[in-house]
């Protein structure tokens, strides 16, 4: 079972790894133009794809835990269903993105306030990339039917093409045509069509590998799941409802951090984002062995659904509580791997990650908890792949709501404190200090609750 879960999870933490790059791409591309606020307008027009994007990241988790489970079953009658379900909803999603551009455009610009000529900047780079939301909402759909199929190596590929035509496309926009920003804008949308089209080119060569062709009819393969059952679109709608509630909690949290982080002062913002990419970092890793837990859980369920006797069904369980064991132990190596790579690398990390010295310096008083990340947030980035095999996400939806409750109160409480106990003007340095490793004492309690809250709950779910 060691290979099974490595031969999913390695091909999913290279795509993880890979993926950030559309936007480092059009970063460092727009910064050999020489312009400052170029940068910022990518700077900006990512941050705004990647909170609207994350809010749809159910498309994905959603169509993974359903899809294996039906692979265990080996009803592909279910498969082709969750399928088509997970595309409509995926192509409603992408056009209404789509269509309410504006409204989005509108309300980032409030929130994230940039100045004139960056914003403007910013705008143009926006309004061609939304061109691509269907595309990319389709393939987060695709992307977790393939490893809902016990395949990460297609989703690999097609964000190693992606990147690749985006290099090529935006460099030659740019630097051959002269189109500057709006060029590397249109250059990602290119490469975001291409990698849809090689995912449905990697649907139909899923379909035809010899171990599970034969769970498909002859027919179309959309014809086969054509008719959705009421209970298979309650599940369905159920389940994604649950993931996206999910979703809208973690990014309050997420975006409460940042903004918390920059009403204390520029120095330690950039402190704050410089220690959350060693929690990126980590979360790469974590994340391939989760796919691994929704593809091979999933897998386990599906067959205990179907088992036709007390044998079968006792097998089916044996191997699920083995994966889940197993997915535990590679993620306790992962985070031990981590720790001590925080606890003995962490200035020289820093260092690669900026040339500032006085970031450096100013983060070190904080590295202390960037070192408490692996061990805070390994288990629920385990039982987030295994709940999300065993289509458990009301306990996950649960979990992640009780965290973040217990972030903002331990802030905002212990904030309160602080504030009273360091009144005096002369006292402000020290007051931000603190207000900083709370913040950071905060967001790790926020990891280990959830941690803790989905361990208590594992024991009602696998019982």
């Amino acid at each position: 079972m060691n290979k099974e879960i490595l031969r999913i999870a390695l091909p999913s933490i290279v795509t993880n790894i890979t993926v950030p790059l559309l936007g480092l791409v059009d970063l460092a591309i727009v910064g050999h133009i020489g312009s400052a606020s170029g940068i910022g307008a990518i700077s900006v027009g990512t941050m705004i794809f990647n909170m609207v994007y994350w809010l749809f990241n159910f498309l994905r988790f959603g169509s993974s835990g359903l899809t294996a489970q039906a692979f265990g079953r080996h009803d592909k009658a279910g498969i082709c269903s969750v399928f088509c379900m997970a595309i409509a909803v995926a192509l409603v999603c992408g056009f209404s993105v789509f269509a309410l551009q504006r409204p989005i455009e509108v309300v980032s610009g409030w929130i994230i306030a940039p100045s004139d000529e960056v914003w403007r900047l910013a705008v143009s780079y926006f309004r061609i990339r939304i061109w691509a939301a269907p595309a990319v909402l389709m393939l987060f759909a695709i992307n977790g039917w393939f490893v809902g199929m016990q395949n990460s190596r297609i989703p690999m590929y097609i964000a190693v093409g992606q990147n690749v035509v985006n290099i090529v496309a935006s460099y030659l926009l740019v630097f051959k045509f002269g189109m500057g920003i709006e060029g590397v804008a249109l250059g990602t949308v290119i490469s975001q069509y291409v990698g849809l089209a090689g995912g449905i080119v990697g649907i139909r060569v899923v379909m035809r590998r010899n171990e599970i062709e034969s769970m498909f009819s002859k027919g179309s393969f959309l014809q086969g799941g054509a008719g959705f059952s009421r209970a298979e679109l309650k599940q369905f709608f159920t389940v994604n409802r649950d993931i996206f509630l999910r979703m809208v909690f973690m990014l309050a949290v997420t975006c409460s951090f940042t903004s918390i982080g920059a009403r204390e002062g520029d120095m330690l913002l950039a402190v704050n984002t410089l220690l959350m990419q060693l929690f990126i970092l980590f979360s790469y890793f974590s994340d391939g062995f989760a796919l691994a837990g929704e593809a091979l859980v999933g897998k386990y369920v599906g067959a205990g659904q179907t088992a036709s006797n007390l044998d079968e069904k006792a097998a089916a369980r044996a191997d699920r509580t083995n994966c889940v064991h197993l997915l535990f132990a590679w993620a306790g190596g992962i985070t031990i791997l981590f720790t001590l790579a925080y606890v003995f690398g962490c200035e020289w990390i820093l260092t690669i990650l900026t040339s500032d010295l006085s970031v450096v310096q100013a983060a070190a008083p904080y590295v202390p908890w960037a070192v408490a990340i692996p061990v805070a947030s390994f288990a629920a980035f385990a039982w987030d792949g295994i709940y999300i095999g065993a289509t458990a996400t009301r306990e996950m939806l649960i979990s992640l709501f009780f965290a973040a409750v217990v972030f903002f109160a331990v802030y905002f409480g212990g904030e309160q404190i602080v504030a009273s106990l360091f009144s005096a003007p002369e006292q402000a340095a020290r007051r931000l200090s603190l207000c900083n490793h709370l913040l950071w004492f905060a967001f790790i309690t926020y990891l280990a609750a959830r941690s803790v809250a989905q361990t208590i709950m594992a024991r009602k779910i696998f019982s």
